[in-house]
């Protein structure tokens, strides 16, 4: 028997979604930071057995719309919901879920499996769930695959959706732009990254080197000082570590450019937010 289908990862901010779907497909699909709301738009991570094949959506995290780009984040959440076969949500097991989540998980339609996460970290809240998870330790990773299996479609001989060699459908592009974010997010004070996205401007792969020319993009002039740091200093070390995750993924030398540019009030510009990709 083979089973196929579209699993949706669903939850708050900060609640594991992409942590679980990088340990899941084994590969780096999603960005990771502490800083809520991280991911902005639903990024497809491609689960490959011989048994089976899953694609799991990563979506933008459950929150409040405060402008634009929130309002985006919130309409992938929904196209998410409506094209899965499987909801799977996430709650850190270090929160208590509040009324207003409850209520939430109650309302979403069809079948929904709920995942208690982080179950490595000290202070675990006593909530129901139906499987407890660490993304971490891989704690019990290989029973949730085989509880989600049981709501997929299944079929007598192997049917893949997706060529069994992907393992998301986002260009090289969008992944390297969404890493130099990353980076971005985790070298920031509080209250800059939200406002910081990422435009790769030129990308000119040649057979044995990749020239790459990116835009961090953020909306105060204040701001622009800090991204570059004083001499360049935080600049350099994105770029650096930027530099070394794109030539892991291309398996070529890469000669990466960056550069900080103030686009005033981005995330309530429309054109520009379908630009970026989110």
């Amino acid at each position: 028997m083979f089973y196929s289908g579209y699993v949706a990862l669903i939850g708050k901010p900060n609640s594991g979604k992409s942590s679980l779907i990088n340990a899941l497909i084994g590969e780096k699909v999603a960005i990771i930071s502490r800083k809520p709301q991280t991911t902005r738009d639903n990024i497809i991570g491609i689960y490959n057995r011989d048994d089976c094949q899953i694609i799991f959506v990563d979506t933008p995290g459950v929150h409040h719309s405060k402008n634009m780009l929130d309002k985006t984040m919130a309409k992938n959440v929904r196209s998410a919901l409506a094209g899965v076969d499987l909801v799977v949500y996430l709650i850190d097991g270090t929160t208590m879920p509040d009324e207003e989540e409850l209520d939430y998980i109650d309302h979403i339609k069809g079948d929904k499996i709920i995942v208690r996460t982080k179950t490595d970290l000290k202070n675990q809240k006593p909530f129901d769930s139906d499987i407890e998870i660490s993304s971490t330790e891989g704690r019990n990773l290989d029973i949730l695959i085989e509880k989600v299996k049981t709501y997929l479609n299944k079929f007598d001989k192997p049917y893949y959706i997706y060529p069994q060699d992907y393992y998301t459908d986002k260009s090289l592009k969008f992944i390297i732009a969404e890493q130099i974010r990353e980076e971005a997010l985790n070298n920031l004070e509080r209250e800059i990254p939200h406002g910081v996205a990422v435009e790769i401007i030129k990308f000119d792969e040649r057979e044995d080197i990749v020239y790459i020319d990116a835009d961090i993009i953020c909306e105060q002039d204040r701001h622009k000082g800090i991204i570059i740091g004083k001499g360049g200093s935080l600049l350099k070390k994105l770029g650096s570590h930027a530099r070394t995750f794109a030539e892991e993924l291309l398996q070529k030398k890469v000669m990466l450019k960056i550069f900080v540019r103030v686009e005033k009030d981005w995330r309530n510009k429309p054109q520009k937010i379908k630009n970026l990709g989110y």
